[in-house]
C-alpha cells in the first residue's frame, strides 16, 4: 500500500495513499504530536479538552504499552500539511467466556467538518483493518455515535454502559454513635497484584472481558497522565486493620453531575451486603470533593457496572434510577475463524446441557447472502465451515445482515431477535434449543484498554 516517501522536518514520511482533493493518507510522525493534540481537542469537544489533550499525548509519547506513532493514521492537506482527519488503533487482548483473542480497538476517530463525506474515514478504516488482519486479530471494536460505523462492517452487539444511580437521600447513613468498619483509600503500586486478581475474579461473571497483563496494569497504575480521558481513580476497600477486601474504580471527574463507579468488586467470601454501604458513602464523599474542586453541583452517585451486578439486587432501594444500556461496535472479519477459536466455550455449553449434550447433526445458519455450518457428532462440535444458502428460505435458522452477532456476544436472546427482526428465525424447536444452548444471553461489562 505504500506509494511514496517524502521528508517533512526531520522525519521521513510514508505516504500510504493519495485520496484526491489534495489529500494524502499517511502514518503519524513526531512533528504531528502537538498538531494532533490541538486537532483532537477541537474535534472531540464533548469531552473536557484537558482530558483529550492528555490522552492524545499519552498515546503519542512512546510510553504506552500497546501503541506507537505507527498506529496512528492521519489525513493531511498536501499543500499545507494540515491535519483534517485521524484515528488510532490500540491492540489489546479480550476474552470470550475465558478464551483470549486479539482485538483492535479504534479510538479518537475525527474529521474536520469541511472534509466530511469525502471517504477519508473509510480509507483509514481500510488501512487499519489491513493492519489488524496482518496481526491476526480476531475482531475490531469501536465505541461511538449511533449508526455511523455500521457503514464499515460493524454491528452494535457488545453491551456497553448500563447501571443504577441513587441520590443523597439514598446514601446509607451510619447508625448514631457507630464508626465505619471499612475504609476506602487510593491504591498504590503495592496493591497492583491484589487489584488485578480481584478484577479478574469479578470478570468471571462477564462473557467478554479485557485481559490485562503485568505491563498493562503497571501502566494503569503509574503510566497515564492524570486526568487523561481513560484514566480512572483506583481505590482499595479495606478493614480498619488494613486488610484489603475489595476494589473500587471511579471516573476522575463528574459526569452529568454524578460521581460514577465503573468497577466494584469484593474478594470471594466477603459479603456485598457488608461492604456496599461503606462504598456508597465513600463514593458520595469523593463526589462532593470533585464537585467543590470543579465548582459543580453533585446530584447523584452511579454504579455503571453493566446490566447485571450483585449490588443492583441487594441495594435496589438505594439505586432507584436505572441507566440504560448502550453498545460497542464489533467487526468480525472471519466469522468461521472466530467460531473455531471459541469452539471450546461452545463445547462446554453443549456438554453442560441436559437436552443437547448428545446432539448429532448439522446446524446451518443462513445470513441470506452467505452462511455457515456447525457439525456435531454425539455431542461434540467437530467442524465449523462456510455454507452458501441456495434460497431465501434455505438454512435451519436465518439471521439478516450481522444480527447474529447480537446473539453471539450475548447481548440479545434468540426470542428478542425474532421479535425485533421479522426476517430472523431460529427454525424448529430442535434448532432453537441448540441455538439457545450454544449462544445464551449473557451480560458483559468490558473495561477495555484505552
Amino acid at each position: 500500500m505504500q506509494m511514496a516517501k517524502f521528508v517533512q522536518g526531520s522525519d521521513e514520511v510514508d505516504v500510504l495513499r493519495t485520496l484526491g482533493e489534495g489529500l494524502i493518507l499517511r502514518r503519524a510522525i513526531k512533528d504531528d504530536v502537538e498538531p494532533l493534540v490541538r486537532f483532537n481537542t477541537s474535534i472531540h469537544s464533548d469531552s473536557p479538552p484537558e482530558s483529550i489533550a492528555a490522552w492524545t499525548r499519552d498515546l503519542l509519547s512512546g510510553t504506552h504499552p500497546n501503541v506507537t506513532l505507527s498506529d496512528f493514521t492521519v489525513v493531511v492537506e498536501e499543500k499545507t500539511d494540515s491535519i483534517v482527519s485521524m484515528m488510532v488503533c490500540i491492540p489489546q487482548t479480550w476474552s470470550y467466556d475465558g478464551i483470549p483473542f486479539p482485538v483492535a480497538k479504534t479510538e479518537l476517530v475525527g474529521t474536520h467538518p469541511d472534509y466530511r463525506k469525502l471517504g477519508v474515514v473509510r480509507a483509514q478504516f481500510e488501512l487499519i483493518h489491513a493492519w489488524s488482519s496482518s496481526r491476526r486479530d480476531k475482531a475490531q471494536v469501536i465505541s461511538g455515535v449511533p449508526y455511523f460505523y455500521r457503514q464499515f462492517g460493524y454491528e452494535m452487539a457488545i453491551p456497553a454502559g448500563g447501571g443504577r444511580s441513587g441520590y443523597q437521600v439514598n446514601v446509607p447513613v451510619l447508625d448514631q454513635g457507630s464508626l465505619e468498619t471499612l475504609r476506602v483509600r487510593s491504591a498504590t503500586e503495592a496493591d497492583r497484584s491484589f487489584f488485578a486478581s480481584t478484577i479478574a475474579n469479578g470478570k468471571l461473571r462477564s462473557l467478554l472481558a479485557c485481559v490485562r497483563d503485568e505491563a498493562l496494569w503497571r501502566y494503569e497504575f503509574t503510566g497515564r497522565t492524570p486526568k487523561a480521558q481513560p484514566q480512572r481513580d483506583l481505590s482499595i476497600i479495606e478493614t480498619t486493620m488494613g486488610h484489603p477486601i475489595g476494589v473500587l474504580v471511579t471516573r476522575h471527574n463528574l459526569m452529568n453531575n454524578s460521581i460514577i463507579a465503573v468497577e466494584f468488586e469484593v474478594v470471594p467470601g466477603i459479603s456485598w451486603q457488608a461492604v456496599t454501604p461503606s462504598a456508597i458513602r465513600a463514593l458520595w464523599a469523593k463526589g462532593e470533593t470533585l464537585a467543590r474542586q470543579a465548582n459543580q453541583k453533585l446530584d447523584s452517585f452511579s454504579f455503571m457496572l453493566g446490566s447485571d451486578h450483585p449490588v443492583y439486587e441487594l441495594f435496589e432501594s438505594n439505586l432507584p434510577q436505572i441507566r440504560g444500556l448502550y453498545a460497542h461496535y464489533v467487526r468480525i472479519p472471519d466469522l468461521v475463524d472466530f467460531l473455531r477459536h471459541i469452539a471450546p466455550a461452545l463445547q462446554k455449553r453443549l456438554s453442560a446441557s441436559s437436552t443437547m449434550s448428545d446432539y448429532t447433526g448439522d446446524l446451518r445458519l443462513s445470513f441470506y447472502r452467505n452462511g455457515l455450518r456447525l457439525t456435531f457428532e454425539e455431542g461434540v462440535l467437530t467442524k465449523v465451515d462456510t455454507w452458501t444458502p441456495q434460497s431465501l428460505t434455505d438454512g435451519v435458522a436465518r439471521f439478516p445482515d450481522l444480527t447474529f452477532f447480537q446473539m453471539l456476544f450475548g447481548r440479545l436472546s434468540l426470542e428478542t431477535l425474532e421479535t425485533t427482526f421479522a426476517d430472523c428465525s431460529g427454525g424448529s424447536n430442535h434448532s432453537r434449543a441448540l441455538l439457545k444452548t450454544l449462544f445464551p444471553q449473557h451480560p458483559s461489562h468490558v473495561w477495555y484498554f484505552g
